[in-house]
């Protein structure tokens, strides 16, 4: 990861991630029922703050297109990490980091209404 992206995440003392086109995919590491709980966990919990659409609420939109200029890197790790600052919590004591790159991933590619 190289830029303002870069720059950011060290002001604000979050890790570095690998580039997303250096790490598997994190479908290939969370199972089909983590995933399900996955799903539970950002429609319900993330909803709460981001609208139980993630179309926006007391936080930002979570949706594809508002998310489109963030680098996939840059999400899971304000998912695992939070934002120093702001209302974003961290949530690495519920989540691994293969689990916020799997919600990162979904988010993206935009986020599946229920499990499945």
């Amino acid at each position: 990861m190289t830029g303002p992206w870069l720059i950011a995440l060290a002001a604000i003392g979050l890790p570095q991630a690998a580039p997303a086109d250096e790490a598997a995919p994190a479908a290939a590491i969370v199972s089909p029922q983590r995933q399900q709980a996955l799903v539970r966990i950002v429609r319900q919990d993330c909803g709460s703050c981001h609208g139980m659409r993630l179309t926006g609420g007391l936080g930002p939109a979570l949706t594809p297109e508002a998310l489109a200029d963030k680098p996939l890197a840059s999400l899971a790790a304000t998912v695992f990490h939070g934002r120093p600052g702001t209302p974003m919590p961290a949530w690495r004591s519920m989540l691994s980091e293969a689990d916020a790159q799997w919600i990162a991933e979904r988010l993206l590619a935009g986020f599946p209404e229920e499990a499945r």
